[in-house]
């Protein structure tokens, strides 16, 4: 049922959305499509894939598979599972940031109506500040929070300064069946030095797990084009990487035409025009597909190498992914 609602809001925004067998899938730009809900782990036929390829006229897909699957680039999900989360959990100068923050900022519940109206600022400055997706406009930002107004399971979040009540950071959650989603998190520039990000992040994290019967939140996939700094935080706050292959497939007419020799001059384009999403969306593509197909021996996810990736493994269980 989640399910059916997450791509409901996806509906709403003016997004195509397609269930196969093995998963749903979102078209999100460029003739793209993501599989959700995000956390699952699947392995769909590849015949499916070319069907729904071929049928959607669609360019490439992008799913999350086991770790031990043959092809696929090593990556991660940013997530927490556990009974309880505190302090404790934090490195030193986390546990020091939080503190800073929460001494400066309250966390609260918003409407998405008051996200909608005061919220396009700090998207925009956030975007910015990590030279990504400039395409995005204030249009899409209230598309997208009012697209999820009236949809069970999302809630929006909100820092606000103790001293002037301004709106310094803000995230969307959203239940996803047993697990909740930690969405479209911003902080304004010139609040970084407060800390709301840290305050936010902490407080959210820990009225769901008091909140609910929900132990499992995920933060994030690894990103196509983020900075590394962006998971470095999520990291930092006690999350930590849940290794995955992410498979990029192409399209069969045009999987011959992505090699080493294209990617580099995509790449080299995309540093170029560093504000043109399509362009950083597609190097990033281009990468994992790539990297998807290289020997093992190169397809690691650096970030798995600074974390215990085995133990996080086996902290995190996956349920197939089937819908009842």
């Amino acid at each position: 049922m989640n399910s059916e609602v997450f791509a409901e809001w996806f509906r709403r925004q003016g997004l195509k959305v397609i269930k196969t067998a093995s998963s749903w899938w979102v078209e999100l730009g460029m003739r793209t499509y993501q599989a959700f809900p995000y956390q699952w782990i699947i392995q769909p036929d590849e015949s499916e894939l070319d069907d729904l390829l071929i049928k959607n006229r669609a360019l490439a897909l992008r799913y999350s598979t086991h770790s031990s699957a043959g092809e696929g680039m090593h990556s991660y999900h940013a997530v927490f599972q556990g009974d309880s989360y505190g302090l404790d959990r934090l490195g030193k100068w986390a546990r020091k940031n939080v503190r800073r923050g929460l001494s400066k900022c309250s966390v609260e519940r918003i409407s998405l109506a008051e996200l909608a109206r005061t919220g396009w600022s700090l998207q925009e400055d956030t975007l910015n500040r990590q030279s990504r997706n400039p395409s995005f406009s204030s249009e899409n930002w209230q598309k997208m929070c009012c697209a999820a107004g009236d949809l069970p399971g999302f809630t929006a979040w909100g820092a606000f300064t103790k001293e002037h009540g301004k709106l310094a950071a803000s995230v969307i959650t959203f239940q996803m069946d047993d697990w909740v989603y930690m969405l479209y998190q911003q902080c304004c520039s010139d609040m970084l030095a407060l800390h709301a990000n840290n305050a936010l992040a902490f407080e959210v994290t820990t009225r769901v797990l008091e909140g609910t019967s929900t132990k499992s939140i995920l933060y994030g996939l690894h990103s196509l084009d983020a900075p590394p700094s962006v998971d470095e935080f999520k990291f930092r706050m006690g999350y930590y990487p849940k290794p995955v292959k992410q498979r990029v497939k192409f399209n069969r007419l045009i999987a011959p035409g992505v090699n080493s020799y294209s990617y580099w001059g995509l790449k080299k384009l995309a540093s170029l025009v560093e504000t043109n999403a399509t362009l950083s969306k597609a190097e990033g593509m281009c990468r994992f597909f790539l990297q998807g197909k290289a020997p093992t021996e190169k397809k690691g996810a650096s970030i798995l190498k600074q974390h215990d990736g085995a133990s996080a493994s086996a902290r995190y269980t996956t349920a197939l992914p089937r819908e009842e």
